[in-house]
C-alpha cells in the first residue's frame, strides 16, 4: 500500500511540471495488459505513441508498478486498462490520475454487468477475464475507437477504418473457433487449468471449466484443492490438463502427480495463454493468434 501511495505522490509531483505531448504531436497511450496493447495497436496504428506496462508472461493480478512505469503514466494522454480489479491496486493509481488532460479508461465498463460471470471469491464480484468472450473484446475495440477519436478528431477517419478492419478479423476468428470446437465431442469438453481464467470461454463454447486456483492467481492452491481436483479428473476421465503461461507450472505438475498416483493417467496437454499474450513477433503475441492457438491446443489434447 505504501508503494502505491508513494507512486501516486511521485506522479502528482512530476505531472505538475510535465507537458504530455511529445514532439511528434501524437497521442501518448499507455495500456496495461498485452491483450489491450494489441487491441490499441490495431486501432491506433501509426497515429499514436503506444506503450504497454505489462509484457508477455506477466500476471496482471500480481503486477506492481515499477519506477520505470512512472514516466509512461505521467506522459500519457489516455490510459486503457481492463478494469474489474484485474490490475489490482494499480487501479488506485489510475483513479487518482483522472483529469481533463489525462483519461484513464476501464474498457470492461462497456460490458452490461448483468451478463458478467459473478464470483464470491474475487474483489470485484465479477470474473475479470472478459477478453475470452470475443463479443466483449469487440466492445473494447469500439470504446477505444471512440476515445481515440474524441481526443484526436483529425484522425477519426483512420481510427474508424482501422476499427472496421479489426472487427472483421474478429468475426473471422469467431467463425474459425466455432468450427474447430465443433470437432470435439461435447462430453470431452472439460477444461482443467491452473486458475479460473477461462469461464467466459467455457460459457460460450460449452466447456466445463475448472481451475486449480481461483479467479486471481494471488490465491494459492492447497493440498486439499489438489486432491479434490484430482478426484474430479479421475471421475470425469479427463485425459489432459493445461499449464498457463503466466502461472508457475508447478501447480499443474503437482495435480498431475496426484492423479497419476491414483492409477489414472493424465497428460499435460500444453501451455495456454490466459492473462498475457505470447512473445512479440510470434503468432501467439497477438490476441487473434493467441485465441486460435489456445483453441487448437485444447481441442487437440482433449480429442
Amino acid at each position: 500500500m505504501k508503494k502505491n501511495i508513494l507512486l501516486i505522490l511521485i506522479i502528482a509531483i512530476v505531472f505538475s511540471c510535465k507537458n504530455n505531448k511529445q514532439e511528434n504531436g501524437k497521442l501518448n497511450i499507455v495500456t496495461t495488459t498485452t491483450m489491450i496493447t494489441d487491441l490499441v495497436k490495431n486501432i491506433g496504428g501509426d497515429f499514436v505513441n503506444l506503450q504497454g506496462l505489462m509484457g508477455s508472461g506477466v500476471d496482471p493480478h500480481l503486477y506492481k508498478a515499477s519506477e520505470g512505469d512512472v514516466s509512461k503514466l505521467v506522459n500519457a494522454d489516455i490510459i486503457f486498462y481492463n478494469g474489474l480489479h484485474l490490475e489490482g491496486k494499480l487501479v488506485e493509481v489510475f483513479e487518482k490520475m483522472g483529469s481533463k488532460t489525462k483519461t484513464p479508461i476501464a474498457l470492461a465498463e462497456e460490458i452490461d454487468k448483468t451478463t458478467l460471470i459473478g464470483s464470491d471469491y474475487f474483489a470485484s464480484n465479477y470474473d475479470p477475464h472478459v477478453w475470452f468472450n470475443i463479443e466483449y473484446f469487440k466492445l473494447f475495440a469500439k470504446k477505444a475507437t471512440t476515445i481515440l477519436s474524441e481526443k484526436d478528431p483529425k484522425n477519426t477517419v483512420n481510427y474508424t477504418e482501422n476499427e472496421k478492419q479489426y472487427l472483421a478479423k474478429l468475426d473471422v476468428l469467431q467463425n474459425k473457433v466455432k468450427s474447430i470446437i465443433e470437432t470435439l465431442p461435447k462430453e470431452k469438453r472439460i477444461l482443467v487449468t491452473a486458475h479460473d481464467a477461462f469461464n467466459y470461454f467455457g460459457k460460450n463454447y460449452g466447456f466445463e471449466v475448472v481451475g486449480l486456483q481461483g479467479l486471481s492467481t494471488a490465491t494459492e492452491a492447497g493440498v486439499k484443492d489438489v486432491q479434490k481436483l484430482a478426484k474430479f479428473i479421475i471421475e470425469k476421465n479427463v485425459k489432459a490438463i493445461f499449464v498457463e503461461s503466466s502461472v508457475p507450472k508447478r501447480t499443474i505438475e503437482a495435480l498431475q502427480a496426484a492423479v497419476n498416483s491414483k492409477g489414472h493417467n493424465v497428460k499435460i496437454g500444453g501451455t495456454l495463454y490466459s492473462d498475457a499474450l505470447g512473445n512479440d513477433g510470434t503468432v501467439e503475441g497477438t490476441y487473434i493468434g493467441m485465441f486460435e492457438y489456445n483453441v487448437n491446443t485444447i481441442v487437440n489434447a482433449l480429442k
